[in-house]
């Protein structure tokens, strides 16, 4: 016996959703047996949902994940099924893989590396592994046991890494491959962002290749709690070399990919290596899974990548993938009939109602009208629509709403958008009620508002006012609100509280302004892989972005409230990513921009971005979710953290003027 035939999984879970996560898993195992694999690999939590937050510290939350692996088991008759699961262990909480083998559960494996940087929050919940330490726990009357174990089947071994575990130096494969480990599975949780994918499937190789081994991955998909996004991706390697790869960003909720390893192969890599020094103190850490036998397997071949995949433009197809799966699973799990927005005739509202309408196009494509609208099966008639246009319209709705500083271009930009997706489109003007605010609130005070005098609070209560009126609808329609704030904005609070920031979620809110509006130029002229692109988009690519809060003659623009938006952005990731001080934000930036704008311009923005920043951590602790798209966020209860009051960098702007007075 030299080939095994193996598989791994990705499957889109839900937090707590116990019968939803069964199908799926049990839908993995079935498609692995039919394929003729005796070895399926399943992602980390895949029984609870990763994101299950406090909720793995419940007794009850731990005990049924318990019954399920047991229930589990006994459909693994001829199969080794690994499954993630919390798992209590005298008294401590692991993040943890069960394996199951020929219808027992024969031990449980935990993590040793907890992710504890970014979004990842597990040392709240979880309890790092003690390397080779092993314990049992009782189930279903049997003790079982627990730690850093190898299973051995039919002569083959087996060891596990579980996400964060294979990401740091020294990770426990290592140890495995000195312990004579044919075959590596990994259960992870790996959220989607920019170029990620290649940095694993780099660990994947590499781990198989200097370990001599085998490597299993399965991963999460789609959106899975609400903020992160997975991409899926399974991949099979064995001796350095791919033998499988999954497919990303799928709108399925189960992907099996299968694939034959050479195990005859890798032991005679390890048998060659001069640097190979194997230990010879597996001890109690072996577990001999009896009774049963793994098969000889033809040689697989490997499927090429879908066309995407290999795009000169791959971020912007990442990009506009994420985002579709991420909308369609957070519309679909929150029970939504579909989105509301409110579009401008901007960057931001174009490109989210572009990205629902991309979204509808894509899940037919991949799923057929019976499977897409099956998903969307709670809304009331969805299976009477047959076409794309009837779909769009029915679950994307965009509003634009006029007030006496709104201009026809961008009036003429949202009714084009809207028409080219096939969106319900609405126009309404909100000039009247913006007029009868200021002449209640006017009548109250005394106070005849000017704009010489009041300028912020009248432009506020036009984007204030346009809140009830889209919130309605959205009610109506028993819809979801989006907001389309961008980070740039997040950054620098550039969004009316109440009012522009009104929505349920924000999937806008981890891009930078930059970034987007080169987006939306691609798609303008390009569009995704398989996908028309917008033409009527440039209607919007050619208008500087504004908010026209203020009359049309003080040709108000959101470059010239703020800064160039290349700006903000670096030095938003000067100052936040990297922590810079605001001097030493200058002296970064400075020598690549000086070309383009004086020390004095520089300085300037930077003061103002650090004085903006500090004021308005009391917007960012309230606005909607956002997806996690890249491993930068300002999203403070997941990813930075910054007090709402503080000394706003008095000091510091100090030294940076002191600078400024000498440029």
């Amino acid at each position: 016996m030299n080939r095994i035939l193996v598989a791994a999984a990705a499957l889109n879970q839900t937090p707590l959703d116990w019968d939803g996560n069964l199908a799926h898993i049990r839908e993995a195992i079935g498609r692995a047996r039919r394929a003729g694999a005796q070895i399926l690999a399943l992602p980390e939590m895949a029984v609870t949902g990763y994101g299950c937050e406090d909720a793995f510290h419940s007794a009850g939350v731990l005990s049924e994940s318990l019954r399920t692996v047991a229930a589990l088991a006994r459909e693994t008759r001829g199969m080794l099924v690994s499954v993630g699961l919390p798992l209590e262990v005298e008294g401590a909480v692991y993040s943890a893989v069960a394996l199951l083998a020929n219808g027992a559960v024969v031990g449980f494996v935990c993590k040793q590396h907890l992710a504890g940087d970014g979004i990842h929050y597990e040392p709240r919940w979880f309890k790092p592994w003690p390397k080779h330490a092993v314990s049992s726990v009782l189930v279903g009357g049997k003790q079982v046991p627990v730690g850093d174990l190898i299973f051995e089947v039919g002569g083959v071994r087996l060891g596990f890494e579980i996400c964060e575990d294979a990401w740091v130096s020294g990770r426990p494969g290592v140890d495995l491959a000195k312990h004579g480990v044919d075959i590596i599975l990994n259960a992870s949780a790996s959220p989607f962002s920019f170029g990620k994918f290649e940095v694993r499937k780099r660990f994947v190789l590499e781990g198989s290749r200097a370990c001599g081994v085998s490597y299993v991955y399965a991963n999460l998909l789609g959106c899975e709690a609400g903020r992160i996004i997975y991409d899926g991706g399974a991949l099979i390697a064995s001796h350095g070399e791919l033998v499988a790869q999954g497919r990303r960003l799928s709108f399925e909720d189960v992907e099996v990919v299968v694939g034959a390893v050479d195990i005859g192969r890798s032991r005679l890599m390890r048998r060659r290596q001069a640097s190979f020094r194997p230990a010879l103190d597996a001890g109690s850490r072996l577990v001999a899974v009896a009774r049963m036998a793994l098969k000889s397997a033809r040689d697989s071949k490997l499927e090429p990548a879908e066309a995407w995949e290999s795009s000169p433009a791959l971020k912007h197809e990442e990009f506009v993938r994420a985002e579709m799966l991420g909308l369609f699973d957070y519309m679909r799990k929150s029970r939504s009939d579909g989105f509301v927005v409110s579009l401008s005739g901007g960057v931001d509202s174009a490109a989210a109602s572009c990205l629902v309408a991309l979204m509808v196009k894509h899940g037919l494509a991949q799923l057929g009208v019976r499977g897409f609208t099956q998903k969307l099966s709670y809304i009331r008639g969805i299976e009477r629509l047959k076409s794309e246009a009837s779909l769009t319209k029915r679950l994307l709705a965009c509003v634009y709403q006029a007030s006496e500083n709104s201009s026809q271009e961008t009036r003429k930009a949202a009714r084009a958008v809207a028409g080219e997706i096939g969106a319900e489109f609405f126009d309404i003007s909100i000039a009247g009620l913006v007029r009868e605010y200021e002449r209640i609130i006017g009548k109250a005070t005394g106070v005849k508002l000017s704009w010489k005098e009041h300028d912020l609070a009248r432009q506020n209560v036009q984007a204030r006012v346009r809140a009830p009126s889209v919130w309605l609808l959205a009610n109506l329609r028993r819809a979801l609100l989006l907001t389309t704030s961008n980070r740039s904005e997040a950054a620098v609070g550039y969004t009316t509280m109440d009012g522009d920031s009104s929505g349920g979620l924000s999937p806008l809110g981890g891009i930078d302004k930059a970034y987007l509006r080169e987006w939306l130029q691609w798609l303008e002229k390009s569009g995704p892989e398989g996908m028309e692109n917008f033409k009527n988009l440039r209607l919007v690519n050619v208008q500087a972005p504004t908010a026209e809060l203020r009359p049309l003659a003080a040709k108000q623009t959101d470059e010239g409230d703020l800064m160039p938006y290349v700006v903000l952005d670096l030095i938003e990731r000067a100052a936040i990513r990297d922590k810079l001080l605001p001097l030493e934000v200058y002296e970064r930036l400075l020598p690549g921009l000086k070309s383009r704008y004086t020390p004095r311009q520089l300085a300037g923005w930077i003061e103002r971005f650090f004085i903006l920043w500090s004021r308005n951590q009391w917007k960012r602790e309230r606005y909607a979710p956002s997806f996690h798209l890249d491993d930068e966020n300002l999203d403070p209860k997941t990813w930075c953290r910054f007090p709402i009051l503080s000394g706003g960098f008095e000091k510091e702007l100090a030294a940076l003027r002191k600078r400024k007075g000498r440029a």
